[in-house]
């Protein structure tokens, strides 16, 4: 009879906005989308966050509120033909709610596809989405719909979420469980709602035994312990997607080839986005290797843009010269660095005003006020240079960028001590 039953988390998946648990910025009482709801206006949207955080619950909730056909596809197996049939049926219905899940995996094309039933109003879009949609979603399709941002769950919503699967899942209820630990629980889930909830059924099957009345004491030990027997090597929605993703970029960053294409492989077996992996690359160019080669980002970049026009399976030859490139390449985060020194700064000392000599001045009064009065333009001194101070008062001097010890950025450093000799320290 067990057997025949859906997973714990589809089983304790919410009907209604109060007993959704989080998101009380979208469902608690008076907020932006819960008044849409509760008035029967609720416009096409976007619902974008964390796996497991309750996309697919709140599509189902609006539906099941409003009483509205609701159709249901999925961005990985779907295509423009599933989408036509889905709005023609919304169509006949003269109504209807189209849910697509990862909606950021649909090209141009099937994005297109959805554009005129949208805008006609045949169908209310909701699409969810683990990107930001900015990238991901055709901006005349982002128009139309609203945008809301799903936060991750907190610790105690998560163990809430156990309590109440403890009090009323109709297993569950019936067993004797002493949930002693939680923290393996939360870590593992990584805040997915989902995965802990099915994890902790596992859990509780693996300890259950023959006697019903036996107490099942759950804790942090057991669950690691169950977890690393039985959960699969790569889940892309889960703790093992950011662990994985983690071991590739640490592995570039510590410039071992070998294991970046392991953990690179690792993630396309595994089915990863590849426009994640591409966007990542971009990300570790700038913030680990940086000045120390500057290719390297313009490398990145290329690679992005080629992975979005190749696609796989040739996409991972893409990947992997990159992957490779970026390990074997010199190493610095003295921009990351500087530009998080300078935000401190920023939010330290508050709006600083501008100095008076590099203020604009496009008006008289401006002029007489003393806007622009002793600036040296640079490029009418020797070697295009004229030392002159360019931060606020309060903080002149301070040192934000330090060249990083690498080939590319000692001559920087050296550039620079010409320039400003002992000034800033270079």
């Amino acid at each position: 009879m067990k057997s025949t039953l859906p997973p714990l988390a589809e089983r304790m998946r919410p009907e209604s906005l109060d007993e959704l648990v989080g998101q009380e910025h979208l469902a608690g009482k008076g907020s932006i989308l819960r008044t849409a709801i509760e008035q029967g206006k609720v416009p096409s949207m976007i619902l974008w966050g964390p796996p497991g955080t309750g996309k697919t619950t709140i599509a189902n909730i609006i539906a099941h509120t409003l009483q509205t056909p609701f159709f249901t596809l999925s961005a990985i197996s779907s295509g423009v033909k599933d989408v036509r049939e889905a709005i023609e049926k919304a169509r006949m219905l003269q109504k209807g709610i189209l849910f697509i899940d990862e909606i950021h995996r649909f090209n141009k094309g099937q994005q297109d596809a959805l554009l005129a039933a949208v805008e006609r109003g045949t169908i209310t879009l909701i699409g969810a989405t683990t990107e930001n949609p900015s990238f991901e979603v055709n901006s005349a399709l982002l128009s139309r719909s609203q945008v809301y941002v799903l936060k991750a769950l907190e610790d105690k919503d998560l163990i809430k979420l156990l309590k109440q699967a403890m009090e009323r899942d109709e297993v569950l209820a019936k067993k004797k469980i002493d949930l002693r630990e939680t923290e393996a629980l939360i870590n593992i889930s990584g805040g997915d709602a989902r995965k802990l909830l099915n994890l902790f059924e596992l859990v509780i099957d693996t300890l259950s035994t023959a006697d019903n009345d036996a107490v099942i004491t759950i804790t942090d030990e057991q669950v690691m312990s169950i977890a690393q027997q039985r959960i699969a090597l790569y889940d892309k929605s889960g703790e093992q997607h950011y662990d994985i993703i983690s071991a590739f970029i640490k592995s570039i960053r510590g410039s071992d080839p070998n294991g970046a294409v392991y953990w690179l492989a690792r993630m396309l077996e595994g089915g990863e986005d590849i426009k994640f992996i591409a966007r990542r690359l971009v990300i570790l160019a700038s913030e680990d290797i940086g000045n120390a080669n500057p290719t390297a980002l313009v490398m990145a970049n290329t690679t992005f843009d080629a992975v979005n026009k190749i696609g796989n399976p040739e996409a991972r030859i893409i990947l992997s010269q990159c992957a490779v490139y970026l390990a074997a390449s010199a190493k610095s985060n003295a921009s990351y660095m500087a530009i998080d020194a300078a935000i401190a700064a920023v939010r330290q000392h508050g709006d600083l005003p501008v100095p008076l000599h590099i203020r604009n001045a496009p008006t008289t009064l401006m002029k007489n006020m003393g806007y622009g009065k002793n600036y040296q333009y640079s490029h009418s001194y020797e070697n295009n240079f004229a030392a002159q101070e360019y931060l606020p008062s309060d903080i002149a001097g301070t040192k934000f960028y330090e060249p990083g010890r690498n080939a590319r950025e000692e001559e920087l450093r050296r550039y620079l001590k010409g320039l400003w000799k002992d000034k800033y320290g270079y």
